[in-house]
Order: C-alpha cells, then sequence, then structure tokens
C-alpha cells in the first residue's frame, strides 16, 4: 500500500524518525499561523505520537504521511486524512516553508486524492482551512475541491475568532 508516489515525493507512514521534523514544523509560526496556537512540547508530542498508530484502510485515526524529495530523501512536509464516517474524510497537510510555492502540496494532495477515492471507498473528501490562508485554498481548488461555505466564528485562534473556508471534493468530480 505504501509508499505512494509522484514524480518527485514519496509518501511514506510517519514513524519515530519524523518527530525532530514534526517538532520543527509544530513550532515554526509561519506554518502554524493559520492552524495552531503555539503549543508546548509536550502536546506536540501527544499529537505526534496519536499520527503513529498503525494505520488500515478501514481506520478512524489520522493517516499521517511524511512527504520525502524522492532523489535525496529530505522531508518537505505532512499530509493525510481522517474518516468522518464510512466513506467521508478530511484532508490535512503542512508543508516546511523552504517548499512553499513549488507545487508540492498539490503533487501529494493529488496522490492522496487518487489514493482515498480508489484504495479505501472514500465517496467525499473535505477540508477546513482558517480564512485569509490562501495558499491552501488554492491547493485544493487546484486539486479539484469546490469551496462549500464559511463558517463564521469557527475557529479560536491568535485572540480572535477565525472564520474558515469549507472544501469539498466528491469520488465523481475527481479526474
Amino acid at each position: 500500500m505504501f509508499p505512494l508516489e509522484t514524480p518527485r515525493l514519496s509518501l511514506t507512514q510517519i514513524t519515530e524518525q519524523e518527530w525532530p521534523f514534526f517538532l520543527r514544523l509544530q513550532q515554526d509560526s509561519q506554518v502554524m499561523c493559520f492552524i495552531s496556537d503555539e503549543r508546548r512540547e509536550a502536546e506536540i508530542r501527544q499529537i505526534f505520537n496519536g499520527r503513529l498508530a498503525h494505520w488500515e484502510t478501514h481506520c478512524r485515526h489520522w493517516l499521517c504521511l511524511v512527504m520525502r524529495d524522492k532523489q535525496n530523501g529530505t522531508p518537505i512536509g505532512f499530509t493525510g486524512f481522517v474518516r468522518a464516517n464510512d466513506d467521508m474524510a478530511e484532508v490535512g497537510f503542512i508543508l516546511d516553508p523552504a517548499f512553499h510555492g513549488q507545487g508540492y502540496g498539490f503533487e501529494s494532495l493529488d496522490t492522496l486524492c487518487k489514493f482515498a477515492f480508489e484504495t479505501c471507498a472514500i465517496r467525499k473528501l473535505t477540508a477546513t482551512v482558517t480564512v485569509g490562508n490562501i495558499g491552501s485554498k488554492k491547493t485544493l481548488e487546484k486539486a479539484g475541491f469546490q469551496p462549500e461555505g464559511r463558517l463564521r466564528e469557527n475557529y479560536f485562534l491568535s485572540g480572535i475568532w477565525q472564520d474558515d473556508w469549507i472544501f469539498g471534493l466528491l469520488r465523481s468530480e475527481f479526474r
């Protein structure tokens, strides 16, 4: 089942060896500015540990995949999804800022969508993006996700209530 491959990336299940990279991204204010307020290392470790659990296509916990450059093994970011029910899942992704704007987010998301629809029998993928996160919005739209709405004052971040954009992609719409 894994790794999933793209022209430039290898996507493999997260392992303990990714902890330093995961921690670095989770503590990077540029990466997290639309995701979360600052977290203590113990809280980040708890999130990480939850991503380490063995994953199979029917699981209800996060599938967390590390994106690595196929040529040199450099870690680029993380992507994955979590099932909301039997045939729906929410996707997510974060990238090292050094790799923003180079198409890696789209490349990994496109492959993740194909895996979810074809291998995991997912009918619909969703994504929730804090309003203002233009990079993630563009990545989702490029992958075929459609805007489905705006949830007003849905998420408390940086001391204020933030709106969220909701996106969806149906298996029947995926190219």
